[in-house]
This record gives structure tokens, sequence and C-alpha cells, in this order.
């Protein structure tokens, strides 16, 4: 790809050990104005950061020989960009420790093809990538609670300043939820069943994780929160004017 048409949008690393797979996300990004880079696992990687400037990478949870996870922790701290996984309904256990970590945002196998480009520019939008457009709100569904919005149509939380307060897909999940449902206490299996879990042995740590998450975007005080409460024994109940 010339520099010229590398120059038209954002660089992104597609990391996939299938050559098909990998070659379809690379076809799909290149129709919606991104400028992929397909590379089969770390060592390719590395080899094209090397060469390049990237933006974000797209990164698989299970490559052949090696694990995506310490890939993107590796990318994290050398490189400081950002990341989206793509990970199977199995991937519980992975999809805890990289809530952990902090990958950005992840994409759940089989995807919704304008899901999948919708999620890396709002990324690369929250990174401060200058080739995305700013966000227009103006038609945009809102739910509001304390001095922070949720909106609807863009998926973002909008903090009291007017500027995104950045959101994984989990976390947006989560709080759309809460606001949709106010003011009543809200059990762990519903909240389970919500994210779309098979109940598995490792889904109570996940909402943990996210709820923790969550309060540290939303909350002045995030051991004592105002908003998104525990109600022992019962779930969480979450209060939009305390």
């Amino acid at each position: 790809m010339s520099s010229s048409a590398a120059a038209q949008g954002p660089v992104v690393a597609v990391v996939d050990d299938d050559p098909e797979l990998r070659a379809t996300l690379a076809a799909l990004l290149a129709e919606n104005g991104f400028d992929p880079v397909p590379v089969a696992g770390s060592a390719e990687f590395f080899a094209a950061a090397a060469l390049r400037s990237l933006d974000l990478a797209l990164i698989d949870l299970r490559l052949q020989g090696e694990s995506g996870l310490t890939l993107a922790i590796r990318v994290r701290a050398e490189l400081g960009l950002p990341i989206v996984m793509l990970t199977g309904r199995g991937d519980e256990t992975d999809k805890i420790i990289g809530l952990e970590t902090g990958a950005d945002d992840y994409i759940m196998k089989p995807f919704n093809p304008r899901e999948l480009v919708a999620r890396l520019r709002a990324v690369l939008r929250r990174s401060g990538h200058g080739a995305v457009a700013a966000p227009d709100r103006s038609q945009s569904q809102i739910l509001g609670f304390g001095r922070l919005r949720l909106d609807q149509t863009r998926r973002e939380l909008i903090g009291p300043d007017g500027n995104e307060i950045a959101l994984t897909n989990a976390e947006y999940r989560l709080l759309e939820y809460f606001l949709r449902n106010p003011d009543r206490i809200v059990a762990r299996t519903d909240l389970l069943r919500e994210l779309g879990s098979d109940l598995s042995l490792y889904m109570d740590r996940t909402i943990d994780v996210l709820i923790l998450r969550v309060r540290r975007k939303i909350e002045a005080a995030p051991s004592k929160p105002v908003h998104l409460q525990t109600r022992r024994g019962q779930g969480y109940i979450f209060v939009t004017t305390p």
C-alpha cells in the first residue's frame, strides 16, 4: 500500500493466525478507510511496528503457539497503543485478565462487521487519533445521572466538561443496563444474563471487575458509591438522583 493511501486513515495491525480471517478483516478495514497491517503473530507484529507507525492493534486472544493476551500486555507496555481484542465465547478467564490489564475493548466472534468498524473508530477517537471525526451529539438519545450523561446513540459516557469518559464495550453495556433499570435492585443473575454469559464458574468475578471499573469512572469516591450501590445478599441498585 502506498504512503498516500496509508495517510488516508488510521493504521491498524490485525494480529490473527487464521489466514482467511486475517484477510477478511484486512479487506473490511481497507473498505472502511483504515490502513490494515495483517500479521500472524508477535514476531511479525513487532517487525511491522519497527517499519511504520501503528495507531491501534486488533489482536485475537487465541494465537497459535502464543497468548494474544501476553502480546497485548507487551504492546501496551512497549508501544502504548490502544488495543481491541477478538475473543471467542468460551474465553471468560482471559476476558477477566484482559479487563484487569486494561484492553480498550473486546469484540466477540462471530462479530457484526459494522459494529467492529464502529467500535474501532470509537477506541481511536478516545485515544485522540486526528483522522477520526469529532462527535455530533445533536440527534443522540441521552440518559442523565448526576453530572454525567450516557449517549445511547454514540455509546459514550459524557463528563461534566462535555468530554467523553472512555468505556469498554462491557462497561458501557453494564452502565446502560443500570440506567434503563434505575432505582431497583438488580440481582447478579440478571446482570450475568444481560451480559450474555454462559453462567460459567468465572463470571461472578467478571461482574466484580466490571462494577469496580464502572465505579471508578462515574463515582467521585468509588469506595463510597453514590450511584452504583451494593445491596448485600441481593445485588446492586443504581440511584440516578441521590
